[in-house]
């Protein structure tokens, strides 16, 4: 899976020189996850103020909103099956990925 992230720190308190395409590997559906197969994302205010000065460990993914369809899901799901189309809620990071 790709996806777009930081792979360095920020010299000096300065924004990140660049962000890098990476490749993951495919996460598996648990519990209460969904696994999207993302169709589309956005930037968000959040995505800049986490590129600016960026400290944290790396590599961190990007991407706070996202819509897609649902490819699998955790054995306690029952509101979402595999087809469904879905939105990610724009409280969790990671979701500019392939």
């Amino acid at each position: 899976m790709k996806a777009i992230a930081i792979t360095q720190a920020a010299a000096d308190g300065n924004n990140i020189p660049s962000l890098t395409e990476i490749d993951l590997p495919i996460p598996t559906a648990h519990g209460r996850d969904l696994l999207v197969a993302v169709k589309a994302i956005s930037v968000n205010p959040v995505d800049t103020k986490v590129r600016a000065g960026f400290q944290g460990d790396t590599p961190r993914v990007l991407g706070w909103d996202a819509v897609g369809v649902v490819q699998s899901v955790g054995e306690e799901v029952t509101l979402f099956a595999p087809g469904t189309r879905s939105g990610t809620p724009a409280r969790w990071p990671g979701r500019q990925q392939q």
